[in-house]
């Protein structure tokens, strides 16, 4: 049979209420165009030939995922042999050091890139030579769930899309984000403290172009439909190749108008809405992630109506945990806790304590009183960080990021360097995993990597301190080494890891109550979906002992409460818990 004689595909079967929706988000954000044939456009591009959505979309609710589901956080390259690929070795490493406990993988963008380590992205559809290819991609895939990166703002400045573009050819003529130097950008919220626009030369004369990042990362156009399709037909091959989680990266930048401060805008919001009802609606089951560095209540922002992102990053965790542990109070983590409300049915916040970037500093304004950001800072200074800073609208520049390792931010507190870098970190872990939430880890926490000067020095830029690249024989000898901090660390996280995962009343939706127990301890309660579960956890946050009363609490009589991380039975009746100098403790009910 010739392909002529072939019989035609099946149409779709597009359910009335996805299209009416799509419809009305399209007519939203492109009212110049047909909504109908723009709904079509997008319908072919996330669903082509041989693909259909579902029926109905998912309801919301809470299947998509459980106490036994996290995140490792690692670049493809975190770990190196000079032999054999990059991303293999990765994945030996997940299997070897972190199985059982770690469920998910967060390969960080592993596609050609020119600067940002793979944040100024050349090629959307392909892997980095050096480090696998499509088929290492797929099998960490296929022994964890994988997250990956969607660089929506930008790409490469060296990208085939890019120079398409400076030669006028379409599409790519209108795909970049164009602006007069002389229009109104005073307002434009600003990440860096470069100039935000870069003049270069195209076949129909000099042009300025948006460069919120850098000025090697360029900015997409939005507001062109057809960069919408083009990032609907890199998500759907994403999904084919085995992703499961995407995490939107500075998707909060997306859409400019100028005049505004270009970030937050309501089209970056319909945006977000329109890849959920995709995703929600696709067969596999995909989770979108917002990656918003930004004050918390606007971070908030993006779970909608429960129909924009399925899980936000918790960002204003990580410089409140660092501030409690190097003050030795946890009255702003506290304080912070008590006012943050659950996520919504089907959504989930992601709880972590470093990552690939620094410590953001933005997500604490109006958390944590700037001379004690500033006392924090200084601390860091100290302990060998670095600190990055943004450009503000009266040309102004202000502590955006701490650039740390964590497991050298917490060598010591506010008062200088002590011995309990350890139990300090390890305190850190406890608090963020019994957190409502999905936690995550970066690779260089787990193994307790130290600060990277070299790094720095050979890249030039601060963020590279907590990027180093590990040798896999020098980093094998070191986790093999019982004696060595790094295995010790990994010790203990992987085993309250492991302890938390078998725990009801760790599911990321479990109910979450603060507790009022003082300024130097910090506790808050969980309950399991099903209410068979209670866990009161509690974290000395100071270098010295303290005593909590059993009867402050609450702990329900003859439930037979006791400790997880330490099997001591606790008497509910009478007597005081006591903390050792940044001790946790997760007090449970049921016999052990």
């Amino acid at each position: 049979m010739s392909a002529a004689d072939s019989p035609a595909p099946e149409p779709k079967i597009i359910p009335r209420p996805l299209r009416a929706r799509l419809e009305q988000i399209l007519a939203f954000l492109y009212p110049q165009d047909d909504a109908g044939a723009l709904c079509d456009q997008v319908i072919a591009a996330f669903w082509p030939v041989g693909r259909a959505p579902r029926r109905r979309a998912r309801v919301p609710g809470n299947a998509l995922w459980d106490q036994r589901d996290n995140y490792v956080i690692a670049y493809g390259n975190s770990i190196v042999d000079g032999e054999h690929k990059p991303l293999d070795l990765l994945r030996h490493f997940a299997g070897r050091y972190l199985r059982p406990g770690i469920r998910g993988i967060h390969v960080l963008p592993y596609f050609p890139f020119t600067s940002d380590d793979g944040f100024a992205v050349i090629d959307y559809f392909a892997v980095n030579s050096q480090l696998g290819a499509w088929e290492d991609i797929g099998r960490i895939g296929q022994e964890f769930r994988l997250m990956s990166d969607l660089v929506l703002n930008h790409c490469s400045s060296q990208s085939h899309w890019f120079n398409e573009y400076l030669q006028g050819h379409a599409p790519y003529d209108k795909f970049f984000r164009e602006a007069d130097p002389n229009a109104d950008l005073g307002a434009v919220v600003r990440p860096r403290a470069h100039t935000l626009l870069r003049e270069v030369e195209t076949v129909n004369g000099p042009r300025h172009v948006w460069c919120t990042f850098s000025h090697d990362q360029v900015d997409f156009d939005f507001a062109n439909p057809e960069v919408l399709l083009t990032f609907l037909r890199v998500l759907r091959h994403h999904v084919d190749m085995g992703v499961r989680t995407l995490r939107l990266d500075a998707v909060a930048f997306l859409w400019k108008i100028e005049g505004t401060p270009c970030i937050h805008l309501a089209q970056t919001h319909a945006i977000v809405r329109l890849m959920r009802l995709l995703a929600d609606h696709d067969p596999v089951p995909i989770v979108l992630v917002t990656e918003t560095n930004v004050p918390n209540s606007e971070n908030l922002s993006y779970f909608g109506n429960r129909n924009e992102a399925h899980v936000v990053y918790n960002f204003s965790l990580p410089p409140l945990i660092l501030h409690a542990l190097l003050n030795g109070t946890s009255r702003a983590l506290r304080k912070w806790q008590m006012a943050m409300p659950p996520a919504p049915l089907g959504c989930a916040y992601l709880n972590f304590t470093a990552s690939h970037d620094g410590i953001g500093l933005r997500p604490a304004e109006g958390l944590i009183p700037p001379d004690e950001i500033d006392a924090m800072v200084a601390a860091v200074r100290r302990f060998g960080g670095r600190v990055s800073m943004r450009r503000m609208s009266d040309g102004t520049e202000k502590p955006y990021e701490v650039n740390v390792a964590l497991f050298d931010a917490l060598k010591g507190s506010c008062a200088g360097e002590d011995d309990l870098q350890i139990p300090r970190f390890l305190c850190s872990q406890a608090i963020a995993m019994a957190l409502e939430g999905i936690p995550a880890f970066y690779i260089h926490s787990l193994i307790a990597t130290p600060n990277d000067p070299e790094g720095v020095e050979k890249l030039g830029y601060n963020r590279a301190i907590n990027r180093k690249r590990w040798d896999y024989d020098s980093l094998r000898a070191l986790l093999d080494n019982p004696d060595t901090p790094n295995r010790q660390v990994l010790d203990a996280m992987m085993r309250m890891i492991r302890i938390r995962s078998a725990q009801p009343g760790f599911h990321p939706n479990a109910t979450q109550f603060t507790l009022q127990l003082g300024d130097e301890v910090f506790g808050f309660w969980r309950q399991s979906l099903d209410r068979a579960q209670s866990i009161f956890i509690i974290a000395n946050v100071t270098d010295h002992g303290v005593r909590v009363p059993a009867l402050a609490l609450n702990l329900i009589d003859g439930h037979n409460w006791y400790d997880l991380l330490s099997d001591e039975a606790i008497d509910e009746t009478r007597g005081e818990i006591p903390l050792a100098p940044y001790q946790s403790r997760w007090i449970t009910n049921g016999a052990p």
